[in-house]
């Protein structure tokens, strides 16, 4: 039997047609409080325009980058992005989104995974940073698998449903996620495959498709 073809999804720059896309998944109220702790209303799509402005200006891509992961056929899956760079502290807040459709695909982690690898080697930063409601088990254990490591919690400090939950602040260093790298490839295989776009290198793609960082 022929092998299984593999399913190859592209990381691209976030373009502002893509936010017709992505205001309904932000107008669901439980994804919204799931994985959002600074919004409880639902946006339209000229207020979302307006609170992803800085992404599209050039003044904002010091701080900031977002990228999109598409099919091959073009459709919007999932977003990822850089937060709060710092070129002094080298370090930043990491985010990740996917689609309801697409969720416990192994799309994530991989999507995830790609990022992590473009601000350690394309950026040359030390460590990231990450938030999670603390009854999401699934964010919880998608960063522990990318070997992100609990580094505290603020008690109450995400309000959601009529209550208050304690949020779970994580980090992981260059050095760690270097480690353990080329083991976590393996283990998730490239039945899935997300590139940094669509002519990128074999080591630009997810699982990395070379030993080493390439």
């Amino acid at each position: 039997m022929p092998d299984k073809p593999n399913s190859v999804f592209k990381l691209r720059p976030m373009e502002k047609a893509d936010l017709e896309v992505v205001t309904p998944w932000f107008q669901d109220i439980e994804d919204l409080a799931r994985f959002d702790r600074t919004c409880r209303i639902p946006f339209n799509l000229a207020q979302t325009e307006d609170v992803w402005s800085d992404v599209f200006n050039a003044s904002g891509s010091n701080s900031k980058c977002w990228f999109v992961v598409e099919s091959d056929s073009g459709q919007v899956l999932g977003m990822t992005g850089l937060e709060a760079i710092s070129s002094i502290n080298r370090d930043a807040v990491v985010a990740m989104f996917v689609d309801k459709s697409v969720r416990r695909s192994g799309l994530g982690i991989r999507t995830t995974a790609l990022i992590i690898d473009f601000a350690f080697r394309q950026l040359g930063l030390n460590r990231l940073t990450s938030y999670y409601r603390a009854d999401n088990h699934n964010s919880r254990d998608l960063v522990a698998k990318l070997g992100c490591q609990v580094e505290g919690t603020m008690r109450q400090a995400w309000y959601t449903d009529g209550r208050f939950h304690d949020m779970v602040v994580v980090g992981v260093l260059r050095q760690d996620w270097m480690a353990l790298r080329n083991d976590l490839a393996k283990e998730l295989g490239s039945e899935t495959i997300v590139t940094f776009g669509s002519k990128a290198s074999a080591s630009w793609s997810w699982p990395p498709q070379t030993n080493g960082c390439g």
